[in-house]
């Protein structure tokens, strides 16, 4: 079992596991726990009752979060000749198509959001055992694999806080609301829009409850468990 600093240690005691604190109140909490010497992201974390093993349960999406996510995004863009030259206009950080491609192939991954048009799927399929476990695999479910005329407003998006969201093979969703510098009201914010995506994402397959457990913790701290009912319904108690 991994040891937790001295540091990490003195923030537990300083948060109640049997409480779920009301949304307002946990973003209060989880900003003092936020004692790195960096900007610390702040993340949701939530434990769902779908079954990822059946496709019909799973839970994927993007949402822009209203006061963006306070960190710097590298985008990777595939696409033809004039989709190229509408991303590069647009500010993407890499664009391409086979020559990309090639360098992620021999182990190159220095960006964090691939977007594609649909022609240049013949390529980025290629690169499925790289980009899937890695979440970086473009997806019409998500708007990553888009028509070029498309690519200057997602990239925008992008760049001003699109987050994607998916449930992993163990039934969780992670994502980040902003960074612990970001104000209590902004980090609300985005915790509100996050949470209501996610519920309207639920599967319509899904039986039983949807989400069991949420929590918020800052990057180098520990969990602060929020109020179910009350992240679902996005009151601000």
């Amino acid at each position: 079992m991994a040891k937790h600093s001295r540091r990490f240690t003195a923030l537990k005691t300083q948060v109640d596991p049997t409480t779920q604190y009301m949304p307002a109140e946990a973003i209060e909490k989880v900003k003092e726990l936020a004692t790195a010497k960096f900007d610390e992201t702040i993340e949701l974390h939530l434990r769902t009752g779908v079954d990822p093993r059946y496709a019909e349960q799973q839970v994927r999406g993007v949402v822009t979060l209203p006061a963006g996510t306070g960190r710097e995004v590298r985008i990777l863009v595939f696409a033809g000749p004039d989709g190229q030259e509408l991303a590069r206009n647009a500010g993407a950080d890499f664009v391409g198509g086979d020559d990309l491609a090639d360098r992620i192939t021999k182990g190159w991954t220095d960006f964090d959001v691939v977007l594609a048009t649909p022609d240049m799927m013949r390529v980025v399929g290629k690169l499925g055992r790289v980009l899937g476990p890695r979440g970086l695999m473009p997806s019409p479910k998500t708007g990553t694999i888009l028509p070029a005329e498309d690519l200057p407003r997602v990239i925008e998006e992008t760049r001003l806080g699109r987050v994607e969201f998916r449930v992993d093979k163990t039934s969780n969703i992670h994502a980040p609301i902003g960074k612990a510098s970001f104000s209590a009201d902004k980090l609300m914010q985005n915790f509100s829009a996050l949470m209501e995506a996610i519920v309207a994402a639920k599967p319509a397959a899904m039986k039983g409850v949807y989400l069991k457990r949420v929590t918020l913790a800052p990057t180098m701290g520990p969990g602060v468990k929020v109020d179910v009912n009350a992240a679902s319904g996005r009151l601000v108690e």
